[in-house]
């Protein structure tokens, strides 16, 4: 007999099972007709909630990408060797000959240039023909 309780008590869980698998809950009713355009609405309103959202992530990298980008600029010019200030030599002082003829040679190289340049304007100038 304490067999039959035994198999009894491990077959009832294996039998009730079917059992309970069909009981299924029904599904809720859907939105009436009527009811339908705030659902609608409702889901627009999410989804350009989340559009937002998305939206202001981006911006937020955006920026934060342009602070890290100023960054780096600034560590890279900050990592820049500056050229080192080589003060301008002072003129040679020249004896008064030299210069004297320094001036006597850049009059003749002016007086020469302005040759030239009279003979292009000359030629520039001709009447055609």
């Amino acid at each position: 007999m304490t067999r039959a309780l035994l198999i009894a008590a491990l077959a009832a869980p294996l039998l009730a099972s079917p059992a309970a698998a069909q009981s299924v809950r029904p599904l809720p009713p859907g939105p009436s007709p009527w009811d339908q355009h705030q659902y609608q609405a409702d889901q627009h309103r999410y989804e350009m909630d989340r559009l937002r959202l998305q939206s202001d992530r981006r911006e937020a990298t955006v920026r934060q990408l342009e602070l890290e980008t100023r960054l780096n600029r600034q560590q890279m010019d900050s990592r820049r060797t500056a050229d080192p200030y080589v003060p301008s030599s002072p003129p040679a002082l020249r004896s008064p000959d030299e210069e004297r003829a320094a001036r006597l040679s850049a009059t003749q190289r002016r007086e020469t240039t302005s040759d030239r340049v009279g003979e292009i304007d000359a030629w520039l100038e001709r009447r055609p023909n």
